[in-house]
């Protein structure tokens, strides 16, 4: 598949009366919009930014933001959104890599604040980007709208290894917002419910979508169990919100929960998903959109369909069709591809794809001579070409030369009381090449015992699959999307 041999889809300028941004500070427009890009140009370039460089944003979750990131990809100036949770160690390492031109921030003093007080790049506070005592721009800039020029560089979550950056480009968004569109979306004056952080590509991805549609974007500072309950189930102009597992688990464990006849659909992704929960779901009615992508295919690059006709058969544990003109292959560890119902590792090509990282030398290992991309993620196709998900990544332990999911174990653990939360990991064994284990966490502060555990698995999993080691912890090593930091579960088991 070559790219020069696709038409890149077009979406229709919003009306300038139309809302975009709404939050508990407010509503603004299109033409609001607007206005903030001329106004945040002027601004970058009063202050000489090298807009060769990224645009670097350190901010937490706020309207201006969100106003930023429209306005960079309205403007074509590429930008990237670091962690304002990060350690000092990660951020100096990762403003280092990226070296953007201009760093905005949320700190009042941004001459001098936190860890980045000795990197060599300038910057200012988030509100100094829109002044409007001062100028709007009213100078020509040529921006970087082409299609495969780069929007943004995104890190990738880092929960099994150190992130890579991941340049990610226009086509590619413009690709998942048309695909995205023809599963469902919003409408004009209607709100994308967005309480995801912004420093990965599926929060940034709904801004885009909702600026490529035309249609408005309810912005909260984080996750509000009662708010967002509230608003599916009784506001009218909200019909779409994205929410990973953890978040629609605290929804569903809401007796009384149901959204509004004129909601579309829930967008499930960030996480293995289980299908309890989309069972759950089912039986309250609940429109759940299960998903597949990643950040290297600018978020979801497969799901299932948001309406089907009566009495067609979903398979709840598939995460969909991919999305046309994107393909994907099931190959083995030869790189051969596989049949039907075969397991083995994803393979995908298409204008969702990237290039590329930004480390280069990441990438020969990674892509065929043919341009597929190998995920590392392991599942298989059935006979309708609907994916199923086994293994992320790194993920997959092989013990004894059997493959285990960790996520097909951890699904299990949780239905075994009283245990509410588990994770589950292959570390190195002499013996076995990896073994088994599990950290996981008990309800209401109850006591775990192992080998009870152990004993209630075996009717539930086969011997190699079940956890050599089982310890109860407070808490799971999560990040701010709710997936467990594997690298740092690992410490756990360390005597």
């Amino acid at each position: 598949m070559e790219k020069k041999e696709l038409i890149v889809p077009t979406f229709q300028e919003s009306d300038s009366r139309n809302l975009f941004l709404a939050s508990r500070h407010g509503l603004r427009t299109y033409k609001e919009l607007s206005q903030y890009a001329d106004f945040f140009l002027a601004r970058l370039q009063e202050y000489d930014a090298d807009l060769s460089r990224p645009v670097g944003f350190l901010v937490e979750s706020c309207d201006e933001l969100v106003l930023a990131i429209a306005s960079c990809w309205k403007l074509g100036i590429p930008f990237t959104c670091f962690d304002p949770h990060a350690t000092a160690t990660e951020l100096q390492e990762q403003v280092e890599r990226l070296k953007p031109g201009l760093l905005i921030t949320d700190h009042a003093e941004a001459s001098s604040f936190g860890p980045t007080e000795t990197l060599s790049v300038q910057k200012i506070a988030v509100e100094k980007a829109y002044d409007r005592n001062k100028k709007a721009s009213s100078s020509t800039f040529e921006g970087k709208t082409d299609p495969d020029d780069v929007f943004g560089y995104f890190f990738t979550s880092g929960t099994s290894s150190t992130p890579k950056v991941v340049p990610l480009k226009r086509r590619q968004m413009i690709f998942a917002a048309a695909a995205s569109a023809g599963n469902f979306r919003p409408g004009p004056n209607r709100f994308w419910l967005l309480c995801l952080p912004l420093n990965h590509i599926g929060g940034i991805s709904i801004i885009l979508r909702s600026l490529l549609y035309g249609s408005g974007i309810y912005r909260m500072n984080n996750f509000d169990k009662e708010m967002v309950v509230t608003f599916l189930s009784e506001n009218k102009l909200f019909q779409a919100a994205s929410l990973v597992p953890t978040m629609l688990k605290r929804l569903i464990d809401i007796t009384a929960f149901r959204t509004h006849k004129d909601f579309k659909a829930i967008l499930l992704g960030g996480g293995p998903i289980d299908s309890s929960l989309l069972e759950e779901s089912v039986k309250k009615g609940i429109p759940v959109v299960a998903s597949y992508g990643m950040t290297e295919t600018c978020a979801q690059i497969a799901a299932n369909p948001f309406m089907q006709p009566s009495g067609i058969y979903r398979p709840l544990k598939s995460v969909g069709d991919m999305f046309e003109p994107n393909a994907v292959e099931i190959r083995d560890e030869n790189g051969r591809a596989l049949g039907t119902n075969n397991s083995g590792t994803i393979w995908l090509k298409g204008p969702q794809v990237f290039d590329g990282y930004l480390d280069t030398e990441l990438n020969e290992a990674i892509f065929d001579e043919d341009g597929w991309f190998n995920t590392g993620d392991f599942g298989h196709l059935n006979v309708n070409r609907q994916l199923f998900i086994e293994s992320r990544r790194s993920d997959l332990i092989i013990t004894g030369g059997e493959n285990v999911s960790p996520y097909e174990v951890e699904s299990e653990l949780t239905k075994i009381d009283p245990i509410q939360d588990a994770a589950v990991l292959g570390l190195s064994d002499s013996e076995w090449g990896q073994r088994v284990v599990a950290a996981v966490v008990a309800k209401n502060g109850s006591s775990i015992q192992q080998d009870e555990v152990k004993e209630k698995l075996k009717s539930r999993l086969t011997a190699f699959k079940i956890p050599k080691e089982i310890i109860q912890v407070d808490t799971l090593p999560k990040n701010r999307t709710g997936k467990v930091v594997r690298h740092k579960l690992s410490e756990l088991f360390v005597k």
